[in-house]
């Protein structure tokens, strides 16, 4: 009997991989990032007081797609630490820098997240 891998084209196969491999790191980082699932519950709320306020479409999709930029540079950010902890888990200069950057590119997307928030609110 064939495989059904044997019968799916192997870009197909690929794309079904990435994807497996991709919800794997999004479950994994759920679970272990308490910081992902924080940010991932300041968009619902955002997502809420959108709906409530009666934003103008553009702004609702620049809020919401800002809110998920911040959640993409929080799991970069998540990815970054790992692979430096896996190099190493003794204290660095390098290893700080590093994290530090990752840690304030998050911050930087969260302010400016927050400052289209304000913009929005008091403009």
């Amino acid at each position: 009997m064939a495989r059904i891998s044997n019968l799916i084209p192997a870009d197909i196969m690929r794309w079904v991989n990435t994807t497996k491999w991709s919800i794997d790191g999004l479950a994994m980082a759920w679970k272990e990032e308490k910081s992902l699932r924080q940010w991932v519950f300041v968009n619902i709320v955002s997502w809420v007081a959108i709906v409530v306020l009666g934003f103008h479409a553009e702004q609702a999709a620049l809020l919401i797609a800002l809110g998920v930029l911040v959640v993409i540079v929080e799991l970069l950010n998540s990815a970054i630490e790992t692979c430096i902890d896996y190099v190493s888990t003794d204290r660095h200069p390098l290893a700080k820098k590093a994290k530090d950057i990752a840690s304030a590119a998050v911050f930087v997307s969260a302010l400016l997240w927050g400052g289209l928030w304000v913009l929005i609110l008091f403009a």
